[in-house]
């Protein structure tokens, strides 16, 4: 019988099935490299660089061998999977090019990304999802603002950022692993 909470979950998650390790691999690889961002905040953006490198070509790999395991949308996974590996090669070989090019890139991504959630979380609290809801909103939209408009300060607080993004979502990548390995089919729907 599934919870009101699996079918949340089931709802915003329907395309492709993963088995539970895999979700695994993906949280545990996710997890080390936030803590390692975290942990060296003030460390060479060549360090960071060579993180994201590393990160982006392990992705990679997991996604084209998530194809082996679940066949379906192979061609966005084998496309996702590919672009993973390409962009970590291109990091790690050319790690004085991409410390500049990465770090300004990933800025304004986030910044935009940022706004748009933002703009969604308004939507969704004007549609009874609660003024929590709401305020968040207005705080994610206010903080992508920032980042577009003076990057530097994106910049600066970047490792902080993405650590605290890739140990969050590997640490529920692990979580959700686990319930998925208790599920009766022990695949995931991601």
């Amino acid at each position: 019988m599934a919870t009101a909470a699996d079918e949340r979950m089931d709802v915003g998650t329907r395309g492709t099935s993963s088995p539970w390790w895999l979700v695994l691999l993906q949280g545990g690889f996710a997890t080390i490299f936030g803590l390692l961002l975290l942990i060296e905040p003030g460390s060479t953006l060549l360090f960071l660089i060579q993180v994201l490198g590393f990160y982006l070509f392990i992705e990679g790999i997991l996604r084209i061998v998530s194809i082996f395991v679940d066949s379906s949308l192979w061609g966005l996974k084998l496309s996702i999977g590919i672009l993973g590996l390409l962009a970590g090669i291109v990091v790690l070989n050319k790690p004085l090019w991409s410390a500049t090019v990465v770090p300004a890139y990933i800025v304004y991504v986030i910044g935009f990304l940022a706004m748009f959630e933002g703009i969604a979380g308004l939507v969704h609290a004007f549609q009874g999802g609660g003024w929590g809801v709401g305020i968040l909103g207005v705080l994610t939209s206010v903080v992508g603002l920032i980042l577009v408009f003076n990057p530097l300060i994106g910049l600066v607080a970047l490792p902080f950022v993405l650590g605290g993004f890739m140990l969050a979502g590997g640490l529920a990548a692990i979580v959700a692993s686990f319930r998925l390995r208790s599920s009766p089919a022990g695949t995931a729907v991601t």
